[in-house]
């Protein structure tokens, strides 16, 4: 019993979180003080201009409508401290004596008075809502920084996983949709709900009766707003589903055009997209339905409570228990009420829209990044011993069996290495453990006796350059993605890295240089180039291991042979681990170890394997690594 209770008492709690994720996130605006308390403030002094002017439009009406002389402002306002004695004392005498007894200029003083605080109330207005927007836009930056930020240390596991453009859309997407909620909440929904109460103050002020009757109104007006908040937030969520698949399907084609093209594919790939998008439009409309029955369900509540209001106002004007002037002046102040509130459905509706964003976007925040003990974790000394990997198995998620299975494999310092095998035999997920892309499901992986989780992830990371089968090159010149990931780089050491990958004949031939700007995944450069950028790269960071993932797998043989004999100078003194497709790389090695189903099948050198290891030798007739 006391299981089964604890089991709904989590469930509950975690619906309250998740029903208080988009405050949880709206709270950082707090920390913008001076903003908050501006937006605050400024619609509060907006709104107390609407009260004041309704107010002072009563001794206009009660002006207009007298048909005696003797009625003038001055006489109402002289009536009026006559009735509130408790107020009279803080009015001054000299104020009263002002005020004209001439019919005319006390409309014109009052007509003058509604003017200026109109342009008060406007100026007011103006700067709260120059506050909350900039709150919202200036929160929301922050929220999607430290979300990228987030996403940038995702475990490789988890993006591979949910897809990159599950990720890109809850960063940007998301984001965009939460700043929605918090410009509906700030600048358009605090807005209207302080003029709305000052409305609601004016009311009161002219005949209490009639304002509490439509208070008892509002709850249940409240009780509909909930029902179709919980639909339009349920929709919103389903919505931004169906947008992810979009782009994720619109990705995959424009990263795969070429392939589409030359298998005459398009068709295929519009019907795909068309599907995508009939879902988004379907999910979006019943969105848009709800918010639809909405707003016309609600105003027809509020017409009804001011048809009851006003019958019940009649009734006591004929019994003569209510001045006609003052029942027109609290029937007006509350239809202003009703004008302010009436924008409040789909304000909240927009909110509680942006919960369903809000919710997925702290769901990818909750997820533990990478290197999150960092401060907590020894540095890794530069590698001068062994790597070791002790019975190393990993097994990617979903997998129906392991990747790599029990590997023990141990490669001193100074060694080279080359690892061969058919694909898909875990070569290249091998060497993500050294470098803790993934982390073993059994077994571990050590750096001169460290276990590699155990240690500073950036200090492992650091001494360890990288050449992967597909270069990354991002926007920008030249120079900066050779030196990606670093601080500052001498020329000297960018010479020598271009140098040594026989990068800097090609770089020294563009216009600019190392200045060049290059597009998109390096658009503009071939395949050897791109892939010569990504070893100069590598080679800049001085590593102390240096990991080749085939990386010469798209450069001419006569570049190969230039380039491994320039690594084979370089390497002194580092470790260097081969993923190797090609004969020249494999002979070079000190040691080839040969892989098969994700296990070490051997290991020698060229000539040892040959002779007694069947899989080596069908690897080099088949092509397959020469």
């Amino acid at each position: 019993m006391a299981r089964l209770q604890a089991v709904r008492n989590r469930k509950r709690n975690d619906a309250r979180m998740k029903h208080g994720i988009f405050w949880h996130f709206a709270r950082r605006m707090l920390k913008r003080r001076k903003l908050a308390i501006g937006a605050i403030v400024f619609s509060i002094v907006s709104a107390g201009g609407l009260a004041s002017g309704l107010i002072a439009i009563g001794p206009l009406l009660k002006v207009l409508m007298s048909g005696e002389a003797s009625v003038n402002l001055h006489s109402i306002m002289v009536e009026w401290l006559s009735e509130h004695a408790s107020v009279a004392g803080y009015v001054p005498d000299a104020l009263v004596a002002a005020l004209p007894t001439d019919r005319f200029l006390g409309i014109a003083t009052i007509l003058g008075a509604l003017l200026a605080l109109t342009i008060f109330g406007a100026i007011a207005n103006f700067l709260h809502q120059y506050c909350s927007l900039t709150l919202s836009m200036v929160t929301v930056s922050e929220i999607r920084l430290s979300a990228y930020r987030h996403a940038l240390r995702l475990p490789l596991s988890v993006v591979l996983r949910r897809g990159p453009a599950e990720i890109v859309s809850r960063v940007t997407r998301d984001t965009a949709e939460l700043e929605r909620g918090f410009i509906a909440l700030t600048s358009k929904a605090l807005s209207q709900l302080t003029k709305g109460i000052a409305a609601f103050i004016a009311a009161v002020w002219f005949d209490w009766r009639l304002t509490i009757v439509a208070i008892i109104v509002a709850p249940i007006i409240g009780t509909v707003l909930r029902k179709f908040g919980k639909r339009i937030k349920r929709g919103s969520r389903n919505t931004l589903k169906a947008y992810e698949d979009l782009l994720r399907t619109s990705n995959e084609s424009m990263q795969g055009l070429r392939g589409i093209k030359t298998a005459t594919a398009e068709r295929f790939a519009r019907r795909r997209f068309g599907r995508a998008n009939r879902a988004v439009i379907t999910q979006d409309r019943r969105v848009r339905l709800a918010r639809a029955l909405s707003t016309p369900i609600v105003e027809v509540m509020a017409i009804t409570a001011i048809m009851g209001l006003a019958l019940l106002a009649a009734h006591e004007i004929v019994q003569g228990r209510m001045p006609f002037d003052r029942f027109i002046m609290a029937l007006g102040s509350l239809g202003v009420a009703g004008a302010s509130l009436r924008p409040l459905t789909g304000l909240l509706n927009d909110i509680q829209a942006a919960s369903a964003p809000a919710e997925r976007l702290a769901e990818i925040m909750a997820i533990p990044g990478e290197g999150m003990r960092e401060r907590d974790l020894p540095w890794l000394p530069r590698h001068a011993k062994h790597i070791a990997f002790e019975r190393v198995s990993f097994r990617y998620e979903g997998a129906e069996r392991d990747a790599v299975h029990n590997v023990t494999l141990t490669i001193n310092h100074g060694e080279f290495v080359a690892i061969v095998g058919p694909n898909g035999c875990g070569k290249t997920t091998l060497a993500s453990l050294l470098v803790r892309l993934f982390d073993p499901t059994e077994g571990s992986v050590a750096m001169d006796g460290i276990d590699v989780q155990a240690a500073s992830l950036s200090s492992l990371r650091n001494q360890i350059g990288v050449v992967p089968q597909e270069p990354l090159l991002v926007r920008g010149s030249i120079r900066e993605n050779v030196a990606l990931g670093l601080d500052h780089v001498s020329a000297q050491m960018m010479d020598r890295a271009l140098t040594l990958a026989h990068a800097a004949q090609f770089v020294a031939a563009l216009p600019n240089g190392l200045d060049s700007e290059l597009g998109e995944g390096g658009t503009g450069l071939s395949g050897g180039q791109r892939q010569r950028l990504a070893i100069a790269r590598a080679l800049v960071r001085d590593p102390s291991v240096l990991i080749l993932d085939e990386a010469t797998s798209q450069i001419d043989a006569e570049s190969e042979v230039q380039i491994s004999a320039a690594i084979d100078d370089f390497r002194r003194g580092r470790t260097v681990i081969a993923i190797a497709h090609r004969l020249t790389t494999v002979r070079s090695a000190d040691r080839i170890v040969v892989m098969e189903d994700g296990r070490v099948s051997d290991m020698g050198s060229h000539a040892q394997l040959l002779q007694r290891c069947d899989l080596y030798r069908r690897l080099v007739q088949t092509q397959l690594v020469s």
